[in-house]
């Protein structure tokens, strides 16, 4: 029935009841606002079993984030683009991957389909990701743009690009990799 909807509870405080003492003690140990630590917890939760990579261009105008597997499953096409870019990427879901700078020094190339969009740095013209066409919800990140540290292994699966349409149909979870 039509009627007065619930508002959504306040942004006010919090009683965190016999965990009060923690959590301020757990603040002020790391030196975070209420937020950070927050953030902290929740990504902790959400993203258990993977890691933050964070990494970027050549010349550090373009930075990002990304919370990935250790162990990276990273696709080699070879369609026209990725075969003269020397493409390699591992495909995440959007809500794992955040821009920290450089929104302004992208720019963005497209061809045939246009639902893929390479996008690369202005300056140094390194593409450290892009909205992939078999998963415009999400994004390909380029490994070799990572920073060191945060990879354990890279297994490596060619796709057949060439046959675009043919590959991703015959693929069990390509279409699936941007779901979180």
């Amino acid at each position: 029935p039509a009627g007065p909807q619930a508002e959504p509870p306040g942004l006010g405080p919090i009683d965190l009841g016999a965990q009060s003492g923690r959590w301020a003690a757990f603040q002020e140990r790391h030196r975070l606002s209420c937020e950070e630590a927050a953030r902290l917890l929740l990504d902790a939760y959400e993203y258990r079993g993977l890691v933050k990579h964070t990494g970027g261009c050549h010349c550090g105008a373009v930075r990002f984030e990304v919370w990935a597997s250790a162990d990276l499953h990273v696709f080699n096409c070879n369609c026209s683009i990725c075969t003269k870019k020397q493409n390699r990427h591992f495909i995440v879901p959007a809500s794992r991957f955040k821009l920290l700078k450089g929104a302004d020094n992208l720019t963005t190339y497209t061809f045939n389909t246009h639902r893929a969009q390479h996008t690369f740095c202005k300056t140094c013209g390194v593409q450290s990701f892009y909205t992939p066409r078999s998963n415009p919800d999400g994004y390909g990140i380029a490994p070799h743009c990572l920073d060191d540290g945060t990879v354990q292994t890279i297994i490596t699966e060619d796709i057949n690009g060439k046959e675009w349409e043919k590959a991703v149909n015959e693929h069990k979870t390509i279409r699936g990799m941007s779901k979180p």
